[in-house]
């Protein structure tokens, strides 16, 4: 996949590079922060690229944890399991309060 044709695509998009722990690269569109007890957590989306487009798969999501790392740059690392449950209690309370409105 070509990095610039997906920024193009993507412009306004933070999108995030996962590697997993056997070299494979991800890549990811951040859709939203979820802060949780005075920690950041992003909501990210996984791009796809087919023949003919490059896209946001909304049925394949995950949550990942915003760190500070030793140089001061943002990080992001998989949460604990009890990260995981506080971040999908309060997701779930902003979609509730959203669909108040």
């Amino acid at each position: 996949m070509a990095k610039k044709n997906v920024e193009e695509n993507f412009d306004d998009d933070i999108l995030v590079e996962m590697t997993d722990t056997d070299g494979n690269v991800f890549l990811y569109s951040e859709e939203m922060i979820i802060p949780v007890d005075g920690e950041n957590f992003a909501l990210l989306i996984a791009i796809h690229e087919d023949d003919e487009e490059i896209f946001e798969d909304e049925d394949e999501v995950i949550i990942a944890k915003i760190i500070l790392n030793e140089d001061g740059e943002e990080e992001y690392v998989e949460p604990t399991d009890e990260e995981f449950e506080r971040v999908q209690q309060a997701y779930e309370k902003l979609m509730d309060e959203a669909d108040e409105y």
